[in-house]
């Protein structure tokens, strides 16, 4: 069957109710994004997503220190717009591998669709971030920033702020999940045992060239 074809038996979801279906019947709205190879807003969600994980990195690496605010988003922008999504198909393409060790499913397209698609928190996230960026600027960014001694009330909305933003990554997390595990055709622990494999096997990669150069040293 072709990438075009869409059997009438399938599941039928209207466009302006996908993302609603996320919410509320998470797996139905992958078997839907699966069936029909939906990929009407998989770059551009891709896009903000590879924005929000280049902000968080910006962040960790305390950018900041170094660098201006305006210079902090116009690289989180253009660079995690543009090339952070790749990442999300390396990730995407290891899942796959992966998942074959569990007599899982999918190739790296169809994977990239569930990331795609679990990750639209990623806009409120965004959202989220713009007042932070007004009252904070590049304290965000900042190793030494007083941050998290601010005044009673702009604590509150600091906290608060991030509050919302870690339960939005935790959806997109659990999501993601459930995503795989219809893609795949794996139980949920599976699909959590295939969301972590990756990272492991990188780590062990890793490990695996620095024993090597420490030999040839």
């Amino acid at each position: 069957m072709n990438e075009t074809e869409q059997p009438s038996e399938r599941i039928k979801i209207a466009e302006k109710e996908l993302f609603l279906k996320l919410m509320t019947a998470p797996r139905t709205a992958f078997q839907f994004i699966n069936e029909y190879k939906y990929e009407k807003h998989l770059y551009i969600l891709l896009f903000l997503a590879g924005i929000v994980r280049t902000f968080d990195r910006a962040s960790a690496k305390n950018m900041g220190d170094n660098f201006s605010l305006w210079n902090i988003i116009a690289v989180c922008v253009i660079f995690g717009g543009i090339f952070g999504w790749i990442s999300y198909y390396l990730y995407a393409a290891l899942i796959s591998w992966t998942g074959s060790w569990l007599n899982g499913k999918g190739n790296t397209q169809s994977i990239v669709r569930v990331l795609a698609y679990a990750f639209f928190p990623s806009i409120f996230i965004l959202i989220l971030l713009i007042p932070q960026l007004a009252l904070y600027g590049n304290q965000l960014f900042q190793s030494d920033s007083d941050l998290y001694n601010l005044a009673s009330t702009e604590s509150v909305i600091l906290y608060l702020l991030l509050f919302v933003q870690s339960g939005l990554g935790i959806w997109s997390l659990v999501l993601c999940i459930i995503g795989i595990a219809e893609v795949q055709q794996l139980s949920i622990g599976k699909a959590i045992l295939n969301v972590l494999f990756p990272v492991i096997v990188l780590i062990f990669a890793i490990l695996v060239l620095v024993l090597i150069f420490k030999i040839f040293e």
